[in-house]
């Protein structure tokens, strides 16, 4: 990697300027290593976000729930506020990476990730995301890549947080302005060279929650090849309203499966209105890939995207998938 300047702000506004000329935020670090390992980015200064006070703390207010950039995803998924209310959130940090990791990479972070396509990481191969002229995923290695909302380039969001954030509504916050968490994350076709909406010097500082979902039964389901550290093959993030023994209102959301996390309104109308056994909650699952678009190595992902719903759902309701 290439020599650099270490930047230690003591604002925001210190912050931002840093990143303007040139600079690249971190966090925790997990994914800035990376990258700067694989030469996707040689910054001449990297700037320590970790030196500004304040931004790891999760509150709770009258609206919701404010959690700092800096909050790290074991922070997230030990707070107790976090488990008994919004437990979809605490579930999904408790699902990434490893106890290692979790102490160390941060909720901004985890939000900004870049993707893991192999294509995309291997620092000898110029694809469409890097500038180049195809997405060799289309005709090449795909066992990993997208199912919905691929094309032109077939990445899927790493982030786990995403999933369940876009669940709860959430809204991310920066020093500029707020995100609905909806506008956050952008698709490849309308920006094939950003994963999300931020721009120059714009620095997540934190998100909100707000009680919309307050205390919904709540299930976050990953599927992974490994039980260890491992990303998402697919993953469902699924809250249920009840009244009484029938879902009132319903959110799925699926990660692993798209270059952005994935609501699935589909599936949440097929449980609307229903109670909920399996032969619902495998309506669910199949309602949710129902536009999927698999290629050549992954349509594997359309059954086992259905049975993690299907899961998921069950899961949600209090009741065993077998």
């Amino acid at each position: 990697m290439n020599n650099f300047d270490w930047v230690q702000p003591k604002t925001i506004a210190e912050a931002a300027t840093a990143v303007k000329n040139g600079g690249v935020a971190m966090s925790g670090g997990i994914e800035l290593l990376c990258l700067l390992k694989e030469h996707l980015i040689e910054p001449p200064s990297v700037v320590n976000l970790k030196s500004i006070p304040g931004m790891r703390s999760i509150d709770v207010a009258g609206s919701g729930l404010r959690i700092g950039a800096l909050a790290t995803t074991t922070d997230l998924a030990e707070n107790s506020v976090v488990r008994n209310d919004f437990p979809g959130i605490s579930q999904a940090a408790a699902s990434i990476a490893s106890p290692q990791i979790r102490n160390v990479g941060t909720v901004g972070g985890n939000l900004c990730q870049r993707p893991r396509c192999w294509y995309y990481r291997d620092p000898e191969v110029k694809c469409l995301k890097k500038g180049g002229q195809a997405c060799y995923a289309v005709a090449g290695n795909n066992e990993y890549h997208a199912i919905m909302g691929g094309g032109p380039c077939h990445i899927v969001h790493p982030s786990d947080l995403g999933s369940a954030f876009l669940a709860y509504g959430a809204t991310v916050v920066t020093n500029e302005r707020e995100i609905p968490i909806q506008n956050f994350f952008v698709l490849p076709k309308d920006d094939i060279d950003h994963e999300n909406s931020l721009r120059p010097a714009e620095l997540v500082t934190g998100v909100t929650v707000p009680n919309d979902w307050k205390g919904a039964r709540a299930s976050f389901f990953k599927s992974k090849e490994r039980e260890s550290f491992d990303w998402a093959l697919a993953t469902a993030l699924v809250l249920l309203k009840m009244n009484g023994s029938t879902v009132s209102d319903a959110r799925v959301v699926l990660g692993g499966v798209a270059p952005i996390p994935w609501r699935s309104t589909e599936a949440e109308n097929a449980l609307k209105g229903k109670s909920i056994e399996d032969s619902v909650a495998l309506a669910a699952g199949r309602a949710a890939v129902s536009r999927a678009t698999p290629m050549s190595e992954n349509r594997y992902k359309v059954p086992l995207t259905t049975n993690v719903v299907r899961i998921a759902v069950l899961q949600a309701a209090g009741l065993k998938a077998e």
